[in-house]
């Protein structure tokens, strides 16, 4: 499908979900990062036309990566009427959070529980303007290796780009026209003090990723299952104690 169809084709599938609530939502809500996924589940949400909220969530955010994610919200807000954009600050939140775990401190923990702060963020602002919290995640991430914590992928009530490859969203966010700056920003989810980016913590490359993901013949393959075996209980069930009657 060529991309313009595709953008075309996504924006009509959140329209139509929302449509087809029984209690139909006022409001899409999204977390924006700086990074190109966000950038463009949120551009195409702003598309519907539907109330868009938009919220950037710093927590000891590095300066380089909350500027992009402002610079995105202004964006919007200049190109949609129907969007509105909040920075909620969670600075305070999560250091009373990580005080009061001080004997249970563990990094990668403390890294996923930044995310389960926005999450929360997400859902308390849709809640407060009957809305519906719009996923982030992409193919590879939620589908292929289980990486989406970030920015509250852990818990959405709608994932519009959830199908598509990591590179067909970079296609979809130079048809949409955003930012250079974030196409051309290294992925990183904002959760590590040290500002890892998501490949550095993956040890492949998005492309990479891909490519191991479609050829069983690749030379990553065997590298691209240990990361999808490690994370596969996020994208199964929940295992459920099943009781005989």
């Amino acid at each position: 499908m060529e991309v313009s169809k595709k953008v075309t084709f996504i924006k009509d599938w959140i329209l139509n979900y929302v449509n087809s609530m029984p209690i139909k939502a006022e409001t899409l809500v999204i977390g924006i990062s700086g990074g190109i996924d966000s950038s463009v589940s949120s551009t195409l949400s702003a598309m519907t036309g539907l109330r868009t909220i938009v919220l950037t969530m710093p927590i000891k955010q590095r300066s380089s990566q909350h500027d992009l994610s402002l610079k995105h919200q202004e964006w919007l807000k200049r190109n949609f009427k129907n969007v509105e954009g909040y920075t909620i600050e969670l600075d305070n939140l999560f250091t009373t959070f990580e005080s009061t775990l001080n004997k249970f401190d563990n990094d990668h923990g403390m890294a996923n529980s930044r995310a389960r702060l926005r999450m929360t963020t997400l859902y308390q602002v849709a809640a407060a303007n009957k809305g519906i919290v719009v996923g982030t995640g992409n193919k590879v991430e939620d589908f292929g290796v289980g990486f989406y914590t970030k920015y509250g992928d852990g818990g959405v009530d709608i994932s519009p780009i959830a199908d598509c490859n990591k590179s067909e969203v970079w296609e979809m966010g130079k048809e949409l026209k955003i930012l250079n700056e974030i196409i051309e920003a290294a992925p990183t989810d904002g959760l590590w003090d040290d500002g890892r980016t998501d490949e550095g913590q993956l040890g492949l490359s998005y492309k990479e990723l891909e490519e191991a993901m479609n050829n069983e013949d690749s030379k990553n393959r065997e590298k691209y299952n240990k990361i999808r075996k490690t994370n596969l209980h996020k994208m199964e069930p929940i295992p459920v104690c099943k009781i005989p009657k």
